[in-house]
């Protein structure tokens, strides 16, 4: 049997006293005519006289966070969606009946309360109680002290309570959903249709990342849970749709730290006829756009290092390849130098670049700009120039066709988004494809399968496309000004105690 504290048995004890007033300790409907922040901000510049006169009656209902209880008259304070308002009840307002079901009330419980506005001799927006209404006893008593609680990942595992003793996470909160709004205005402003495509995908494609697996019962197939959304985008494409995007759950069974969580938020988009730079309008748009709208600022935080550089997003991102800034950095040409498998694995192991057992020249560019450029990267910045072998999904640069046509936007050192030219070449997407198999039966367990039916998809005609995906969550830390993932994820995944 669980063990019960004296202050949850003094509380439990208090049910049997609501039932003999014919009070239900748990509450019925309460009709809510007023907001805590809306009354303190439309009254807050009268003065005491003023509202005395004006006799102003409002409704609301929230938690009690605060009691001081002084015989015949008590102040208290209860929290709403909206903020904190507080209270002041008199016995020969409210009668004898009513301020003794009061006196029963402990922090936490959710109350309701009719009455008149009033100032207070401190200056502070008060509801002069003249209804008081329980509706719901709180049987554990709130944490003196949530913020210092020596295990953090309690407020991630009770995110109710979080939300109740911390404001900011309350704030965040209410912002993300106000953030994913502001982006689907903006694509539905530019002629963007926002579709749904399937979470179980019997093909693992679209993205390089290890998926969850379960199995069908009624196919008695196994599916994978999806790791992008691409794939099904693209058909809709060659369908006619022209411009779809998808805001939607994305599952990576891999680690997590501040910046990844397994299951997490992108949008994906794609427009028929466009390219790199459509995508990078696209995304510098839609990031202002939210930023102004939601937050109503340019300038924010370095969400991963609170020392760190002021991040301007109003200004135009910078561009810049991974091989000039490889050299830049390592003065290692790789751009002008067509290095063999041999001289590039030997160049990484001058500069104790890990490699591993798969790895091309490609990949080794790449190892290079993870090791030596990516930390650096702190303003906003379209990074392009990737190697073919990390991008098989993507449009060969006609320049140079071991690079392709891709950017990734990094701020503050992060991804947030990763954009292509997309490939739409049937023939060259089978053997990329085909790479990908080769790859993974190498050892690399995130390379891509073969998708038959996406190719012969493209066989029956793609447009040019620009194509884009977004973090949504690393987008809202950098806009909320958080400091991890778990911050914006209501619910993060969190090991089993």
């Amino acid at each position: 049997m669980e063990k019960r504290s004296e202050q949850e048995i003094i509380r439990i004890n208090k049910l049997e006293k609501y039932k003999e007033l014919g009070i239900d300790p748990f509450g019925q409907a309460y009709e809510v005519k007023n907001k805590s922040a809306e009354i303190k901000k439309e009254y807050s510049g009268f003065s005491h006289e003023e509202l005395e006169e004006k006799h102003i009656t409002v409704q609301v209902a929230g938690r009690i966070m605060f009691i001081r209880k002084m015989g015949k008259a008590s102040f208290f304070a209860i929290q709403d969606k909206s903020g904190y308002i507080q209270i002041y009840i008199r016995k020969d307002v409210v009668g004898d009946e009513m301020y003794d079901l009061f006196k029963l009330a402990d922090i936490g419980d959710i109350v309701g309360i009719k009455g008149t506005v009033m100032l207070t001799q401190s200056g502070e927006i008060t509801i002069k109680c003249e209804t008081y209404t329980h509706l719901v006893k709180a049987l554990r008593p709130l944490p003196e002290k949530f913020h210092g609680l020596t295990d953090i990942e309690e407020r991630y595992r009770r995110r109710y309570l979080d939300l109740i003793m911390n404001e900011d996470a309350k704030r965040v909160a209410i912002q993300r959903p106000k953030i994913i709004r502001a982006m689907q205005e903006y694509f539905d402003n530019q002629g963007f249709i926002e579709v749904e495509t399937p979470v179980l995908q019997n093909i693992q494609g679209g993205a390089t990342a290890r998926p969850f697996i379960t199995h069908h019962n009624a196919l008695d197939s196994n599916f994978y849970l999806r790791i992008a959304t691409e794939l099904h985008l693209k058909r809709l494409i060659v369908g006619g749709l022209e411009r779809v995007y998808e805001i939607g759950r994305i599952f990576r069974n891999e680690g997590m730290d501040k910046t990844h969580n397994p299951e997490f938020t992108t949008v994906e988009l794609y427009q028929a006829f466009g390219d790199l730079s459509s995508m990078m309008e696209l995304c510098e748009g839609v990031i202002r756009f939210a930023a102004k709208k939601v937050i109503g600022k340019e300038q924010f935080k370095n969400p991963f290092d609170e020392n760190g550089e002021t991040i301007d997003i109003s200004k135009p991102f910078r561009k810049v390849t991974m091989c000039e800034l490889i050299k830049e950095k390592t003065g290692v040409d790789f751009q002008n130098n067509h290095y063999t498998l041999e001289e590039a694995t030997q160049i990484a192991k001058d500069h104790n670049v890990p490699i591993e057992k798969h790895f091309t020249v490609g990949h080794i560019i790449n190892a290079f700009f993870e090791e030596f450029c990516e930390a650096d990267l702190i303003q906003p910045t379209f990074l392009c120039g990737h190697p073919i072998e990390i991008s098989p999904l993507t449009k060969k640069d006609p320049q140079d066709p071991r690079f392709v046509q891709r950017f990734e936007l990094f701020i503050a050192g992060k991804e947030f988004a990763n954009a292509y030219t997309e490939l739409n070449d049937p023939i060259d997407q089978k053997e990329r494809f085909e790479e990908q198999l080769k790859e993974k039966a190498q050892g690399n367990m995130e390379a891509n399968e073969m998708d038959t039916d996406f190719v012969e998809a493209l066989e029956y005609g793609m447009p040019p496309c620009g194509g884009i995906g977004i973090g949504v969550d690393r987008l809202i830390i950098f806009l909320t000004e958080s400091t991890t993932i778990r911050d914006v994820i209501l619910f993060p995944q969190m090991k089993t105690r």
